[in-house]
């Protein structure tokens, strides 16, 4: 192939975003909490209400944040998973990876003209979202639509919409999971437990379709079975409740505190971050390890996110190759067969944004 016939690829990485400094962390909680994903209300009343409850719950966040240096590492772990992917790419064809956050800087409008400058030959949409979710995934989607049609950026464009069990992404969670799980019986040698925590979601929501709870159930499975754990040795729970609706259970914290009574040795992976945050570096790191000291926990043991580790990125890559010799627009990544059924699964959702 010669350099006049390569093609140019634009591979875009969605995430959340965080504030980057005690400044932004207010019009970072008005852009989350505006989103009609997270409060479905018409905007005359959406609006308002995310001003009033970014505003009170700003102090509290920016203490959060200060735990963290200040601010969010999140866009620069990003930054390195797309320069790792990018890396991971090299070949025939030319690609760029860009990124863009849904709540805080990048955002999607500047990553948008930001391709659209680059002038690809194709895009590929990854969200790094290993299970879909209409609050995370579709809300993101919907957003980068709505700013190509602005744009008129109207280039070819595939979606992997999720990939709950991708063999790189199993890889990567089995092998922090297992050192986690290696030091922990390293200081103690009680019984242990395996809680696999991911972000919760309201019941609600999960009521209506959404495949959220189900594909982290399947990610879990697949690294409980490809370490061998027996079923009584691990659970799922939930992380990050805020409001007054109910939520998906069991909570993150209500398990660590039973295991803890229990004077077991415990070991928290998260499953469906995959970058480090405030729910990883200050929820699970300090705030929860603190619950399982003072309930009496054998051990505490946090495995880290799965962030660039090779068998992650090389998973993302097969992704991105898969989606590009496809003929559809919608690429469902590997998790199609775990939401069939869901009324709001990925495949119904993103046929949308074709």
């Amino acid at each position: 192939m010669t350099e006049r016939t390569r093609r140019r690829i634009a591979v875009v990485l969605f995430n959340l975003g965080g504030p980057d400094g005690p400044a932004s962390v207010q019009p970072f909680l008005f852009n989350l909490f505006n989103d009609p994903a997270i409060i479905d209300l018409p905007v005359v009343l959406r609006w308002p209400l995310a001003k009033l409850i970014a505003a009170r719950r700003t102090k509290v966040a920016v203490g959060i944040y200060a735990k963290m240096g200040g601010g969010s590492p999140i866009l620069e772990n990003t930054r390195r998973q797309a320069a790792a992917l990018e890396t991971a790419l090299t070949g025939e064809d030319e690609a760029k990876v860009f990124i863009a956050m849904r709540y805080w800087h990048p955002l999607t409008a500047e990553t948008a003209a930001a391709v659209k400058a680059f002038g690809p030959d194709e895009i590929v949409l990854l969200p790094l979202y290993p299970q879909f979710s209409t609050t995370t995934t579709d809300s993101s989607l919907r957003l980068w639509a709505k700013e190509a049609r602005r744009l008129g950026l109207h280039t070819r464009t595939k979606t992997v919409c999720c990939f709950p069990t991708e063999p790189g992404f199993i890889a990567a969670l089995a092998t922090v999971t297992a050192t986690a799980m290696a030091t922990a019986r390293a200081r103690s040698m009680a019984p242990m437990v395996v809680i696999f925590s991911a972000h919760g979601l309201p019941k609600r929501i999960v009521a209506r379709g959404d495949p959220y709870v189900a594909q982290v159930e399947v990610t879990v499975a697949a690294v409980a079975a490809r370490l061998g754990l027996a079923r009584a040795d691990w659970v799922i729970a939930y992380q990050s409740r805020v409001g007054p609706l109910e939520w998906v259970g069991p909570a993150t914290d209500r398990a660590i505190a039973e295991a803890a009574h229990a004077k077991k040795a415990i070991v928290v992976v998260p499953v469906a971050f995959v970058s480090e945050h405030s729910e990883t570096l200050v929820e699970l790191d300090i705030e929860y390890r603190h619950l399982a000291e003072r309930h009496g926990a054998a051990a505490y043991e946090r495995a880290p996110t799965v962030s660039e580790a090779p068998d992650f990125i090389q998973g993302l890559a097969r992704l991105v190759r898969t989606a590009l010799a496809g003929e559809d627009t919608v690429q469902p990544g590997s998790g199609t067969q775990h939401c069939e059924g869901q009324a709001r699964c990925a495949c119904s959702q993103l046929k949308e944004h074709a």
